[in-house]
Parts: C-alpha cells; structure tokens; sequence
C-alpha cells in the first residue's frame, strides 16, 4: 500500500511462524512457556514501536502499525490489557496456643467493615493443637479452625483453595468466587527445622500460585524461641529459601517468584533493654524507641538474604507475652519482655538487568506492585498469650490472564432421572491431563473437593474436537432433590479449577429417599397405580 511521500514500511520482521496443531497437544505433561518466542516477539514490537515514533505524523500508517501491535499479541495469545487492577489481600499471623477458635472473628477478617472489597485472604495459624488423637482426626477431617473459617467465609463468597498442615503449622487461603479461575498452578510444602530438621514443630508450610498471571508465594512460619536464638532464628529462615521446592514448578525457588509474603511468629525480641523500660515506653505508646532494638529489624540490614524484604511500621503494641484472656503482659514467674514476635513481610522480585532488556516493548508483563494499606494487631482476642497480626495490602498489577483457561455449560435441562452432557472448550496451549475432571457443585461451595459428583473429562468423553469437547454424568450420580448447582473443571497440571460454569438448576428425580430410608415416588400417576394395586 503506497503513502503520500512516505515509502512502504516493511512489516516483515513482525510475521511469525505459524501456529502447529502439534503444539496443542493434550498431555499429562505441562507445557512449555514459550519464553524463546516471547522474547523475539519482544524485540519485534519494540522494533515497531521505535517505528511508531518515526511516522507519528502519518494517521493512516500510524493505525496500521496499532492494529498491527495487536495482531502480534493476539498471535502470542495475550492482548495488552488496558488498564492496571486492584487485588485487595488480608494477611492474617496468628499464634493461637492450641486453643480452639473464639466465637467472634469478625473484626479480625474485617467482617464489620470492609470485608466485601477483600478478594482473598490468607491465613497463618501456629501452634493449632496438635496432640497425636487431634492431629489424626485432623488428617482424617478438616481442622476445627478450617471447618470454622469456612462457616465464616463461604457465605460471604469465599472458596477455599489450598490449605498446608504440618503439626502446628496451617496455612489456609480464600479467593472470591469470581477470582477461582485466574487463581492457578497451586502448590504447597513444607519444610521442618525443628530438631535438626526431624521434627516439624519448629519450620515453615508455604502455598504458591499465580493470580492473573503473578506469581506469589506466601510462608507461614514458626522459628526457635528466646532471646539467645536469633542466629539460628535466621540460619532456618535462610535454609528454608534456599531448600523450599514445589512439586512441578516451573520457578528455581521462593525468592523467584515475582511476590513473596513472609510471616508468622517469627520469634524475634528487642534485645539490650530491660523489662521495665519496655513495659513504660509500650504504655507511652512511644514505639519507635524500640525499633533500633528489634532483633529482625537489625538482621534486616546485616543479613544479605533479607535484602528486600519490607515491612509497615510497628505502631502497635508488641504482640507477645500476654495472660491469657486478657491485654496485661506477663505476669507468671518467667516474665518475659514484650517482644513483637509476630510479624507480617513482603518482598518484590528484583528485576535484572536482562529481564529490563528483555522486557523491552511489553513492559506490561513486569507491572506488579504492593501497597500496604493497614498494619497492625487485635488485642480483643486472648486465647493465648500472642495478639493476632494483620496486613491488609492493595495489589496493583496488570492481569496478564484476561479469560478464563476453560469454558463449560451445562447442556439442556437437568433431571435427576436422566443422563446429562456437559459441554467445555479449553483456551489454546492449555495443559490438559487424562486427570483432569468437571465436579458438580451446589451453589455456595466451600471449597475444591466440596464437589456432589464428578466426571472424568477423558473417561466420561462421549465426544471431541478442536472447538468443543462433551462429558457425561450418569443419573444414579446426580442428586435426587435437584436444587441450584454450577459446573467446575479441575486441571491437575495446575492443581486449580480452570473454569467455572453459570448456576443451572437440576429438576427433582421422580423417586426421593424416605425418612426411613424406602423410596418415596413423587409422581402422581405412579402413586395413583401404587394405591390400586393394593385395593385402596
């Protein structure tokens, strides 16, 4: 196409291989990234870009250089999204000295105020009791603390999507229904410090996965007691970065992941000054006089490996000894100085200087940022002699995941006297698995095996293409008394529900169980037959 006074540009450096059928291949394995083609894709449009500038003054070759940029990122399998999103995030640490859950927690999920606009909490509990008949009925069971918070935060919205015990260790995370899909490639570990690493009531339990295409990481740990320990306090936390691997992964470890959330009862103490001085500066609230003192704020600039990690301001009272029950620091014989061993951190990934270049012309894929928007502890609660600590933090990041991985319906109306289809489309370059299955869910689930029924997407296959593929689930599996229900399809390689469908509703089968038991018909012809048969 010619310009008035202007040559033809060349766009041939933007053209790509085209795309193989063989690359969307269905396998038990998780696909490659593609970070080669990404990188030359990079370079390309950073070349158009600098074009861009060069022809600024023509409109008609200006617009053809836009649609052009699209296509590219259309070709790579993302859009450039438009505009940045907020992730609001509440980070809860609490020591709960196996003590069961209080009865009121509203204020420390927020529950009074601002609870709608949270879009996922994770929580950190340690010392969850751990006695050998609790610990055995828990991995039997749902903990009482998570069958707890589950009460609390299901009805408002809230699925639980992982959950890591270790002895006394939980760490527990709830996303908003509306997230579950973008929330994907969960995985958890743990890993023992205590007792020279053979025992776990000392170590840390961590979940990874990615939000909208960000990976985070988050640790909730519990590290050696007393003031003299401080060395091997930051001795396990260094062996936990550099040992702490996930089943899978495709990230080398913690720190390389692009957000990590660091927390738990971290054990550290003000070192140098007495009780009595703590105690009368805490009740002056003048907290900042024990800063300089507070043993992980000073490892904080010594230590290499905690390089990065940041924190809010501690203008709160320091969350450690208190009598149970009440906010007066400890009076027992031991009387241990207040001490703020209860901590919530975070850390950015650092971005070389490769990556920079790399990046150059899809800036888009890097922007991820964290604000802390409240620090600070709960002193209504005393259960045990530690405050609970929260975080509440806005996360600005550009979603690099626009739609859902998977696409499902359900097909017709629903009986629970017939077979029904479901229908689903997985998006290009999908890792799918021969493990992979689409779970029946009544509306208002708790969490990922919460499900009523399932089907194995390649057992139960009655069908597939390239645009759509159907399953089936047989009769005797669907509820007899019908109800309000939606559809998930579960990806193994990335341990999460890919997609959800709408709610649908499934009509009552003809037959419902009695109160004791026999069969009740609930149609009315039949009934009429049942009565003439036997004389009435």
């Amino acid at each position: 196409m010619e310009r008035r006074g202007t040559e033809r540009l060349d766009l041939d450096f933007l053209s790509l291989p085209p795309y193989s059928a063989e690359d969307r291949s269905r396998s038990d394995s998780l696909s490659s990234t593609g970070s080669c083609g990404r990188f030359v894709l990079r370079q390309r449009v950073a070349q158009l870009m600098t074009c861009m500038e060069d022809v600024s003054s023509d409109d008609d070759l200006h617009e053809e250089l836009c649609r052009s940029i699209d296509q590219a990122f259309l070709i790579c399998g993302k859009k450039i999204p438009s505009r940045m999103q907020d992730f609001r995030l509440h980070v809860v640490t609490w020591n709960v000295g196996t003590a069961s859950p209080p009865r009121d927690l509203s204020s420390l999920f927020l529950l009074d105020s601002s609870a709608s606009n949270i879009d996922m909490y994770v929580i950190g509990l340690q010392e969850v009791n751990s006695k050998i008949v609790n610990f055995l009925s828990d991995l039997a069971f749902d903990d009482p603390w998570s069958l707890f918070l589950m009460d609390i935060l299901a009805p408002l919205g809230y699925i639980k999507l992982s959950s890591i015990r270790m002895q006394g260790l939980l760490l527990l995370t709830f996303v908003k229904h509306k997230h579950v899909p973008f929330v994907q490639d969960i995985r958890t570990n743990y890993i023992r410090t205590g007792l020279y690493g053979y025992w776990g009531n000392k170590g840390g339990v961590t979940a990874r996965m990615s939000v909208y295409g960000h990976m985070l990481c988050f640790m909730n740990c519990h590290l050696p007691a007393h003031m003299e320990n401080t060395n091997q306090r930051l001795d396990d936390f260094e062996r936990m970065l550099e040992a702490q691997q996930f089943d899978g992964e495709s990230i080398d470890g913690i720190l390389d992941h692009d957000l990590v959330f660091w927390f738990g009862d971290l054990n550290f103490r003000i070192a140098d000054f007495g009780i009595h001085f703590i105690r009368e500066v805490v009740n002056g609230n003048r907290y900042s006089l024990l800063w300089e003192k507070d043993q992980l704020n000073i490892a904080k600039k010594k230590e290499q490996f905690l390089q990065g990690f940041m924190e809010g301001p501690l203008k709160f009272k320091p969350t450690y000894k208190f009598d149970l029950n009440s906010d007066v620091y400890d009076t027992s014989g031991k009387k241990r100085k207040p001490a703020w061993t209860d901590r919530i951190l975070w850390k950015l990934k650092e971005v070389s200087e490769s990556e920079q270049e790399e990046s150059v012309g899809s800036e888009f894929e890097h922007i991820l940022k964290a604000h802390l928007e409240k620090y600070t502890s709960h002193m209504s609660y005393g259960i045990s002699d530690h405050k609970p600590v929260t975080g509440t933090f806005t996360l600005q990041m550009r979603p690099l995941i626009l739609e859902p991985p998977v696409t499902l319906r359900a097909e017709g109306e629903w009986n629970a006297d017939h077979d029904s289809l479901i229908s689903y489309s997985v998006s290009k370059d999908f890792p799918s698995s021969t493990w992979d299955w689409i779970g029946l869910y009544r509306v208002g689930f708790r969490h990922t095996n919460d499900y009523v029924t399932y089907a194995w997407v390649k057992d139960d296959e009655i069908s597939f293409s390239k645009d759509c593929n159907q399953v089936y689930i047989s009769a005797d599996e669907i509820p007899l008394d019908g109800g309000e229900f939606l559809l998930c399809y579960f990806c193994h390689n990335l341990q999460c529900l890919a997609g959800i469908s709408d709610s649908f509703q499934i009509q009552p089968g003809r037959t419902l169980p009695g109160k004791d038991g026999s069969q009740e018909s609930t149609d009315d012809s039949t009934k009429s037959d049942m009565f003439i048969g036997s004389g009435f």
